[in-house]
Order: structure tokens, then C-alpha cells, then sequence
């Protein structure tokens, strides 16, 4: 890919609250130890890419990006259970990538992808 995904990014109106949903959900390690309360994530044992989330302007709030698991469902479940809503269900695409989508306390859309079906 001549332009690959080296970063993400993930803004709303509660950073604070969108730290703690990633954090609590996928289990990242988020330093919003600075002034601007942006949450960093670096990448871990050279799998993925850093990101960072936190405040956004004013009300504006975005993201988008898929995230690689290894049981969609169990991370579904870990979503809704956490303040989430399934936007899609778990789904083969094309017989040989799984997916499903979900959107976060903000209604941000974010997509996960089991491992090893991409």
C-alpha cells in the first residue's frame, strides 16, 4: 500500500469517557497525562499502529477505523455491555473476511475484523 494507516484518532465531547470505553474494551494502555487530555496509544509488539484519543473541537467528534479481534462477538458483547450499540452484526464479506460494526457512547462507527480472515 503506497499509503498505509500509521495513526488513528478518536475525538468527542467526554474524552475522559472514551478513554475509559477503549481502555476498557480492548484493554489499550491510554496516557492522557498531558494539558490537552489526549489519550496516546502506542503500537505494542510491532502489531498495529498508534493512535490517540481526546477532546474534540467544540462539538465536533469523528473517527473511523477497523480493529483486528479475534471473536467479534465476544467484542460485541463487551461493547453493548460497556454503553455501545451493534451498528452491524457480525458478517461474512466476499466468504473469507468476518466483520461487524459498532458505534460508542458518542455514536462514533467503528468496525472489527477477525484475525486472519483479511
Amino acid at each position: 500500500m503506497p499509503n498505509p494507516v500509521v495513526h488513528f484518532e478518536v475525538t468527542g465531547k467526554d474524552a475522559r469517557k472514551l478513554q475509559e470505553f477503549y481502555s476498557g474494551v480492548f484493554g489499550w494502555k491510554i496516557d492522557a497525562n498531558n494539558p490537552m487530555n489526549y489519550g496516546l496509544i502506542e503500537a505494542q509488539d510491532g502489531r498495529g499502529i498508534g493512535g490517540g484519543v481526546g477532546p474534540g473541537e467544540g462539538d465536533q467528534s469523528g473517527v473511523t477505523f477497523y480493529i483486528e479481534v479475534d471473536d467479534p462477538q465476544a467484542y460485541l458483547d463487551k461493547v453493548v455491555a460497556r454503553g455501545g450499540k451493534v451498528a452491524m452484526p457480525v458478517t461474512p464479506i466476499m466468504g473469507s473476511v468476518t466483520m461487524a460494526q459498532f458505534t460508542d457512547p458518542e455514536g462514533h462507527r467503528i468496525g472489527v475484523i477477525k484475525a486472519g480472515s483479511m
